[in-house]
C-alpha cells in the first residue's frame, strides 16, 4: 500500500493518472488528474451534471474530458466546497481546469481552425476592431454619396441601403457562420457520442436537455442559491444576467425573422414602429440585451481569477462587447430615426451586427451550442445503466 506522501505526490502530478497510450494536452491532463481525485471523494456529486457524468467513468479519455468540460457551467460551487482546493497539496480547482479545456475545444473544433486560434488569442481587440472597420467602411460609402447627415430620410434607412443590398451584404456572412458552427458542432458530437453510451437521442432526453438549457439549471449551484462570489457568498446574478442576454438575443432574432416574413410574405416594408410586433420584440430584446451584457461584463471583470481561465477573458469580453454594441446602437437607431444622425447610427449598428456574424463560430456564442450538445448527450447517457456500478458487468 502506498504511503500518504506517495499518494500526495501522485495527486499533484497530472501525468500520474492518464493513459500512456493516449495523447493529452496539458489542459486535458489537469482535468484528468482532478477528476480522478474527485471520483474518489464525490462530495460534490449532486452539484451539477459534471459529477454524475464523472461517476460513470474510471478513466478519462480526451473525449470524456471534452464532454465534461462543456457540461461545466463554471458556477464555482465545487471550488468553494472542495476540501482539496488550493492551498491544499492536491490543488483541485475543477472550474478553472474545465474552463481551460473549454477554450481548447472552441479552437480545436473551429472551422477553419486558423480563425479559431486568432480569435481565441485576440477576441476583444478583434471584435471591436472588426466592428469599427466595418462601420467606418459603411460611413465612408454613405458619405461619398452625400447622405451622411440628411434631415429628409424620415426613418427610411432603405434610402441609404436598399433592401437587396443589405441582403447581399449580410446573407453570405450569416450563412458562413451557420456553416462553420455546424461543422464544428458536428465534429464535437461525433467525438462525444461514443463516449456517452452511443445511444441515439430520444424525446425524454431532448425535453430534459431543452429545459436545462432554457432555464440555465446548472447555474443554481446545485442548491438553488446560485453561483459563489469570491467572498463565498451565493448569488443568482450570473444566472439572471445570462437569462437577460439569452432571451434578449432571441427576442431580437425573432423581431428580425418576423420582419423578414412581413417583407417577403405580406409586402409590408420596413421601417416598422410601435405597436407593430417586430418593433415590440426588438425594443424588449434590445433593453434586455443591454442590461444582460452590461451585467455580464461587470461580473467577468470582477470575478476572482481562481474561478476561471484568465486567458479566455478576451474571447468572453469580445462577444459581450459586440452584443452590447448591437443592442445600444439598435436602440439609439430607433430613438434617433427622425434625426440627421440616422445614417451614422445605422452604419454603427450594421457594422456591429456584421462583426458579430463573422465571429459567431469562434467566440463565446459557440460555447452555448457546444454546451447544449453536451447536455443533450448527458440526458441520453444518464438513462443508460451505469457501466461502473457494482451491478455492472
Amino acid at each position: 500500500m502506498k504511503s500518504l506522501e506517495a499518494l500526495v505526490q501522485d495527486a499533484s502530478n497530472p501525468e500520474a493518472f492518464h493513459s500512456p497510450a493516449v495523447r493529452y494536452t496539458p489542459q486535458e491532463q489537469e482535468v484528468d488528474r482532478v477528476m480522478t481525485i474527485c471520483n474518489g471523494c464525490r462530495y460534490c456529486e449532486g452539484f451539477c451534471a459534471v459529477f454524475p457524468a464523472m461517476t460513470r467513468r474510471l478513466m478519462f479519455e480526451p473525449a470524456d474530458i471534452h464532454y465534461m468540460a462543456n457540461l461545466c457551467h463554471n458556477c464555482g460551487a465545487c471550488l468553494h466546497s472542495c476540501q482539496y482546493a488550493p492551498p491544499h497539496e492536491f490543488a483541485v480547482n475543477v472550474p478553472q481546469a474545465m474552463a481551460k479545456v473549454r477554450a481548447q475545444t472552441y479552437t480545436q473544433y473551429a472551422w477553419p481552425p486558423a480563425l479559431g486560434k486568432l480569435y481565441s488569442r485576440n477576441g476583444l481587440t478583434l471584435s471591436i476592431a472588426l466592428a469599427a472597420a466595418l462601420a467606418l467602411f459603411l460611413i465612408l460609402a454613405v458619405a461619398l454619396k452625400g447622405n451622411l447627415w440628411r434631415t429628409d430620410l424620415a426613418g427610411d434607412f432603405y434610402n441609404l441601403f436598399p433592401h437587396n443590398l443589405l441582403v447581399g451584404m449580410f446573407a453570405p456572412v450569416f450563412l458562413f457562420a451557420i456553416l462553420a458552427l455546424g461543422l464544428g458542432v458536428r465534429k464535437f458530437w461525433r467525438e462525444i457520442t461514443p463516449a456517452t453510451s452511443g445511444v441515439s437521442v430520444n424525446a425524454p432526453a431532448a425535453t430534459e436537455a431543452t429545459s436545462s438549457v432554457l432555464t440555465l439549471k446548472y447555474l443554481d449551484g446545485g442548491h438553488g442559491k446560485g453561483c459563489n462570489n469570491e467572498d463565498d457568498a451565493y448569488t443568482l446574478s450570473r444566472r439572471r444576467f445570462h437569462h437577460l442576454t439569452f432571451y434578449g438575443f432571441l427576442l431580437c432574432f425573432a423581431a428580425t425573422s418576423l420582419a423578414t416574413i412581413y417583407h417577403y410574405v405580406f409586402g409590408w416594408v420596413a421601417p416598422y414602429d410601435l405597436p407593430s410586433l417586430p418593433k415590440v420584440l426588438g425594443v424588449l430584446g434590445g433593453v434586455s440585451l443591454t442590461i444582460g451584457t452590461a451585467g455580464l461584463w461587470h461580473l467577468n471583470r470582477t470575478r476572482h481569477p481562481a474561478h476561471g481561465d484568465q486567458d479566455q477573458k478576451p474571447m468572453d469580453l469580445g462577444f459581450i462587447a459586440l452584443l452590447f454594441l448591437i443592442s445600444v446602437s439598435g436602440l439609439a437607431l430607433w430613438l434617433g430615426r427622425s434625426t440627421p444622425a440616422l445614417a451614422l447610427l445605422l452604419c454603427l449598428h450594421l457594422g456591429a451586427v456584421m462583426a458579430l456574424f463573422a465571429t459567431l463560430p469562434y467566440g463565446k456564442f459557440a460555447h452555448g451550442i457546444f454546451r447544449t450538445a453536451a447536455l443533450l448527450r448527458h440526458a441520453v447517457e444518464k438513462r443508460q445503466p451505469n457501466p461502473v456500478s457494482p451491478a455492472a458487468d
